[in-house]
């Protein structure tokens, strides 16, 4: 009761705005995105010198498979020189789609007390790196052309690609970079608990390495490893969006994958908000 005899009424919260908060959302997203590109067009050079870099991965597979694939006369298991030209092309923009924020990035903000920081934002740290590495990515896709231009004359490439695989193949690799960053940064939030991340992400990445694509084609994997990876989300952001693009694969088969690719980022966005929720009480900076 209120002083003059009037039942107190309980504060009611305003209603929420979605149309203001969906811009809101989409105009954090897009400054990030144009700060990160407009920060590495200015380091172009160092970008393509990186790109150029991890280049030797993806060529060391290539020759070691299409030499493989001549000596057997001209196909492994189905997949024939070219097929491994196209798909190890396609890999290195795949793989630098990959490139995330990783768990030792989460390590040492926590430890240098970086993270103190980021807390007084009004939005959760991983929207930030979502954003940005996004922008990234848009250069990463202008700077992969040439590279991928020059890699087709050296290793003549063979593909089917169709228009529907081109558009699936575009949704796919954004798909994979959503599912890599959300796992990483769950993985990362184990920091909260011990200083040191190194142990259990070399047992994420062995296990990426085998079951992704990353390694070899799905299709020279053993039969149970094949079942194994369809249901994990690892083939989702490597194999998947290279075999969308060059495999001619049926539209059921392309829009599974698709599926797939929304129930992990589903199960990545929920674990990632409920391991926040649980390893924040446990936060204390300790750099300087």
């Amino acid at each position: 009761m209120t002083a003059s005899g009037q039942p107190a009424v309980a504060p009611v919260d305003p209603p929420v705005d979605l149309a203001t908060t969906a811009r809101a959302w989409i105009d954090l997203y897009a400054t990030t995105m144009r700060i990160a590109i407009a920060e590495q067009f200015q380091y172009r050079v160092a970008n393509y010198f990186y790109m150029i870099g991890m280049i030797a991965e993806p060529v060391v597979y290539l020759v070691v498979w299409t030499t493989v694939a001549n000596q057997q006369g001209g196909s492994v298991s189905g997949i024939t020189s070219g097929e491994f030209a196209a798909y190890y092309i396609v890999w290195t923009l795949v793989r630098n789609m990959n490139v995330v924020f990783t768990p030792f990035g989460w390590e040492f903000r926590i430890r240098e007390g970086q993270f103190s920081g980021l807390l007084l934002r009004p939005v959760h740290p991983i929207h930030w790196d979502l954003a940005y590495f996004a922008g990234w990515k848009v250069v990463v896709i202008i700077l992969w052309l040439p590279i991928a231009y020059v890699l087709s004359l050296l290793f003549h490439p063979t593909a089917h690609i169709t228009p529907l695989g081109v558009v699936v193949f575009f949704i796919s690799i954004w798909g994979a970079y959503i599912i890599r960053s959300l796992n990483q940064s769950t993985l990362g939030m184990a920091t909260f608990w011990t200083t040191r991340v190194g142990p259990l992400f070399s047992i994420y990445f062995a296990a990426e390495l085998l079951l992704s694509g990353r390694l070899v084609p799905p299709q020279l994997l053993p039969e149970w490893a094949q079942r194994l990876a369809s249901i994990l989300p690892f083939q989702y952001t490597f194999a998947f969006p290279i075999e969308a693009l060059i495999g001619d694969l049926a539209p059921e088969v392309l829009l599974g994958g698709l599926v797939m690719q929304g129930l992990w980022i589903v199960i990545g966005a929920s674990l990632a908000q409920r391991s926040f929720a649980i390893a924040i009480k446990r936060y204390s900076a300790v750099g300087g």
